[in-house]
């Protein structure tokens, strides 16, 4: 048993533990748990909690169904409230495992962690840090009718009333008891939204982070009376809610994007990581914005990247480059502005970790800079100036991700034939569906 195993051990002792809430993701990055009495973790740390993988959505086939959770003690933390009893619980995240102990391809974390090895060998470890946007609404029955706004608040608003900032502030109490450290929170532009911005940490904590951040802002907005939702485009007269990405790649202690004798202070390898990733954006589409509904948020005019592009401050473009510290070496990094606050945050950091590193491998050239309004232009001009467009819906999405060597290769053959089935099952349902828009302009006809 090593020292972690055993410090998780002596805490549920020493803190009088209830549950241990074993999680771990499925492919469409939905949460699942399992919980056991203390006293079977240290079994679990040998020998893993086995399960029915043919259970969980697109894990196994039913004649390979037998997986194993393997309890991952760097993961452990202990929830902060209360369950009955006045008894604490914790969690602590899972690989995946197939019997024989290798890794299952299914499981998410483990797509991460090859892309980070793969990484690795070329001498970077990946950073990221997220903006995680999200809607807070009066809390009402899921039954199709449009949701109502938690608050009439605006951009940055100190509210006039206590919902919202009282919100964030349990929210950020909750996440740092979890060890989650949170760099700054305000209210977002549209009416109920909210953003909350985590610390920068290493791709695999970060998206244990990120999982672990959208389960408790909904149960701190069930404990204050309203609801959170982290579906893209929840309204048609506002704008959508995003997860803009920055990442960062390090050798050692440097910055492997820095370089200060360059007017943007940005290095060769960080150049190429960024026309990587625009040379690959729309093979990744598919799973950075991975629902029906994202493409409603990747609109012209909406304050969201719909092109292919890039830019120094240019919150227009699709990579932008923060400039908040100009002369701090380490905070150079890239914002990506794609990812909604929906996806699969193992899936989209591996995506676009692969497409960044296949840039850098192949030494790509970045493009020209956009210096204009990219929401502001039409896609006729768009297409003059060589501006390339983004999927413009799932389908469209999912027909660049099928032809893509780079997605198969770092999703694997699991979870590609998986996802492709999946979400084009998703769009098949989706356009069968008849909308109060078509009902209202078509039924006079």
């Amino acid at each position: 048993m090593d020292r972690q195993q055993e410090f998780v051990l002596r805490t549920l002792e020493e803190r009088d533990i209830r549950f241990v809430r074993l999680w771990f993701t499925d492919i469409l990055g939905y949460l699942k748990s399992v919980a056991i009495a203390p006293a079977e973790l240290e079994g679990a740390f040998a020998e893993g909690i086995g399960f029915d993988g043919s259970a969980i959505e697109g894990f196994s086939r039913v004649s390979e169904a037998d997986m194993v959770a393997k309890p991952d003690p760097s993961t452990f933390q202990i929830l902060p409230w209360r369950d009955e009893g006045d008894l604490y619980s914790a969690r602590i995240f899972c690989d995946i495992t197939m019997p024989d102990g290798s890794p299952s391809w299914a499981d998410p974390r483990n797509v991460l962690r090859r892309q980070l090895n793969r990484a690795a060998d070329q001498g970077f470890t990946c950073y990221v840090h997220p903006e995680i946007e999200f809607f807070l609404l009066k809390d009402k029955p899921i039954d199709g009718t449009p949701p109502i706004p938690a608050d009439r608040g605006g951009y940055f608003d100190q509210a006039f009333h206590a919902l919202a900032p009282n919100f964030r502030r349990h929210a950020i109490d909750a996440l740092e008891a979890m060890g989650i450290s949170v760099e700054f929170s305000h209210h977002e532009g549209a009416p109920g939204q909210q953003e909350i911005d985590l610390r920068y940490a290493d791709a695999l904590s970060m998206a244990d982070n990120v999982m672990t951040f959208r389960y408790l802002v909904k149960q701190v907005a069930f404990s204050d009376g309203v609801r959170a939702t982290f579906m893209p485009k929840p309204f048609s007269e506002y704008p959508g809610s995003a997860m803009h990405t920055h990442m960062s790649l390090f050798e050692g202690d440097t910055n492997a994007f820095h370089n200060p004798d360059d007017p943007m202070q940005l290095s060769t390898v960080g150049k190429q990581f960024i026309a990587g990733i625009l040379k690959h954006s729309g093979e990744i589409s598919a799973v950075t914005n991975q629902w029906v509904n994202s493409y409603k948020r990747l609109i012209y005019g909406d304050e969201a990247p719909t092109a292919a592009t890039w830019g120094g401050a240019n919150r227009s473009a699709m990579i932008r480059l923060p400039l908040y510290t100009p002369n701090k070496a380490s905070s150079r990094r890239v914002e990506i502005r794609t990812p909604d606050s929906a996806c699969n945050p193992y899936l989209t950091f591996a995506v676009l970790l692969a497409a960044g590193m296949k840039g850098i491998e192949n030494e790509y050239e970045l493009p020209d800079e956009a210096e204009d309004n990219v929401w502001a232009l039409t896609e006729a001009e768009r297409r003059a100036m060589g501006y390339r467009e983004l999927p413009g819906s799932l389908a469209d999405a999912l027909v660049e991700m099928e032809k893509s060597e780079l997605v198969a290769e770092t999703l694997g053959e699991h979870v590609f034939d998986y996802f492709l089935r999946n979400k084009r099952a998703e769009w098949n349902a989706y356009r069968g569906r008849v909308t109060p828009y078509e009902l209202e302009n078509y039924l006079p006809l």
